[in-house]
């Protein structure tokens, strides 16, 4: 073989194997920190408060736990409106008006809930129809400090794609741009002082509780609507 053929043959083959892979089509979920302790403070207050007027709450996609109204901006005080003020923020931040991307013509429409769980508890399951993002705060993640992953309560997000990439081959998954192969589900595990945002059409679901402590969580539903004009 000519060696000058090799060497082509070679770089031909090094050319082959740098496919570039993109992902597209992310799905976006955004973490960040409830930076005051008083301000959590004050939402536990509320809680316990609203829990004891309202000790039967609502069952929507909760199995067991005690799920409030959804009036929480009118019964949470001052700290509940600083939270959804820190939502908006959040979701503003992560979109763009392609109309108007210099003077967004789009602002948001809150709604407000508390979650308290304590063992065995958990929620199914489930998008939230209408809205644009939905949110969750940890006001008390309910593990004491506690490290154990056995003590589950992750939050569970479901890839938007499934069934349909597990119905040809399931064991066959697709890698990322890492070359790690495309998990169906994502389990995060909450903690105090954290909120997460992420798209309301994304399933999600939180994993049985059996932590020592009690879990209270804040969730939260962004409606876009065009802004009024003055």
């Amino acid at each position: 073989m000519d060696g000058r053929q090799g060497a082509s043959g070679r770089r031909g083959t090094e050319r082959l194997s740098l496919a570039n892979q993109r992902d597209l089509f992310p799905t976006p979920f955004v973490i960040d920190n409830l930076q005051s302790d008083a301000g959590l403070a004050m939402l536990r207050e509320a809680i316990e408060a609203e829990r004891t007027r309202d000790s039967k709450g609502l069952s929507i996609s909760n199995f067991g736990g005690w799920h409030s109204n959804t009036q929480m901006l009118e019964w949470g005080g001052e700290a509940a409106k600083a939270l959804i003020h820190k939502a908006m923020t959040m979701a503003d931040e992560a979109c763009v008006d392609i109309k108007s991307p210099d003077a967004n013509r789009f602002g948001w429409v809150p709604q407000m809930w508390a979650n308290v769980s304590d063992k065995g508890d958990a929620n199914q399951y489930h998008t939230h129809p209408g809205s644009f993002w939905s949110a969750v705060a940890y006001v008390d993640d309910g593990y004491e400090r506690d490290t154990d992953p056995g003590l589950g309560g992750e939050l569970q997000l479901l890839d938007p794609r499934m069934p349909m990439v597990r119905m040809a081959a399931p064991d066959l998954h697709l890698k990322d741009a890492a070359g790690r192969p495309v998990p169906s589900e994502i389990s995060i595990r909450p903690q105090t002082g954290k909120i997460v945002m992420f798209p309301s059409w994304l399933q999600h679901a939180v994993r049985p509780f059996h932590g020592e402590g009690t879990r209270i969580s804040i969730a939260i539903n962004l409606t876009a609507a065009l802004k009024r004009s003055r």
